[in-house]
């Protein structure tokens, strides 16, 4: 029997479940105490904010049961026959609620002739139907239909919120999760609540222990090892371009996902400065980053014996800063960086 999947099992079920939207939760939840219920609603949002959850907290909240509530995926049931049928059923009374409410997914999916079909009764539906509209590309839902709804944009997650829910669900579910290890799952995600739980459940799957440790999170999905990240930052304390060179071309060589890579990069040089320029903010660097990482860091603050430049500077922060750019168009994945050492070092 297959496993239920996190994301389903830890779905938001009220309201107060939901992380991150406020400004459209608590919108919502008003209306609905308020019992002012408009007759259609557009969520807009990219993958995995939880719009449809949200959707089927708001139907509950107005006492829409299961028998009245309809889930249809636009993205396959588009066509202006599928519109036509669902139209036909929305002027029937409801079973045992106050609201019949449609949940229409992906809905910028729908053909044109959909579209035309659907716009007479969204624009006078019945007083009984709730139209919940959701899509991950707003700007292709036709301005007609927008101004028709009550729309709410659905915001990314920032990583600490991500690395947050993620330990409590790790909790939740009898693990302990490192926060560097959080932090590394909300990398990964995103910006996604269901992505971020979906490496968590990767995670579960390929570790023994309760303990989950950032290099657990690294084994199971492949992500760059730190020993990769050090060996370029070491390289550039050192002054060593060749070494610099040789740790991108490695990482390169072991299939790491090379934005990834670069992200972690700028991170690590990040957080070296600013152990190196702003004492005050130790502490919470250090609890952010935990003990061992922060140490490692810290020393690529001291100048290697025999030498006397760095090229840990806001330069090399600048010139991998540009690599994020180029990385998105470039043929080989490793050239944009290998292309920041070149820039950052010169002629020499």
């Amino acid at each position: 029997m297959a496993h239920q999947s996190l994301y389903r099992i830890h779905r938001p079920a009220t309201f107060s479940d939901v992380v991150g939207q406020e400004q459209v939760t608590k919108s919502l939840e008003e209306a609905a105490k308020a019992k002012k219920i408009g007759h259609a609603y557009l969520f807009a949002g990219s993958r995995g904010l939880g719009k449809t959850s949200v959707a089927r907290i708001f139907a509950s909240a107005i006492g829409c049961t299961e028998n009245d509530l309809y889930e249809i995926d636009a993205a396959s049931n588009n066509s202006v026959e599928d519109i036509r049928t669902l139209t036909e059923g929305v002027y029937t009374l409801p079973f045992a609620s106050p609201y019949k409410v449609y949940i229409l997914d992906e809905v910028h999916m729908l053909s044109k002739s959909a579209w035309n079909a659907f716009l007479k009764t969204l624009e006078e539906p019945p007083a009984h139907a709730v139209f919940i509209l959701a899509t991950t590309e707003l700007e292709k839902v036709p301005e007609t239909v927008q101004s028709r709804c009550q729309v709410f944009e659905f915001k990314k997650p920032t990583r600490a919120v991500l690395a947050k829910m993620t330990a409590v669900v790790a909790k939740k579910e009898g693990y302990t999760l490192v926060p560097d290890a959080a932090d590394l799952i909300s990398m990964l995600a995103e910006n996604s609540y269901r992505d971020a739980l979906s490496v968590l459940q990767k995670v579960f799957a390929a570790t023994e222990g309760k303990m989950l440790s950032r290099e657990m999170v690294e084994a199971a999905t492949g992500a760059p090892r730190r020993e990769q990240v050090h060996a370029l930052l070491t390289a550039l304390a050192a002054g060593g371009r060749g070494d610099a060179l040789t740790a991108i071309e490695q990482a390169a060589k072991a299939g790491v996902d090379m934005k990834l890579y670069l992200e972690l990069v700028l991170e690590a040089l990040r957080a070296t400065l600013l152990i190196r320029y702003a004492p005050e903010l130790r502490t919470s660097l250090a609890d952010e980053l935990g003990a061992d990482e922060f140490s490692a860091l810290e020393k690529l603050n001291n100048s290697p014996v025999g030498r006397t430049t760095s090229y840990i500077t806001h330069a090399a922060m600048l010139a991998f800063l540009t690599a994020v750019e180029r990385i998105r168009y470039a043929p080989i994945p490793a050239l944009p960086l290998e292309l920041a050492v070149f820039e950052l070092f010169g002629e020499e």
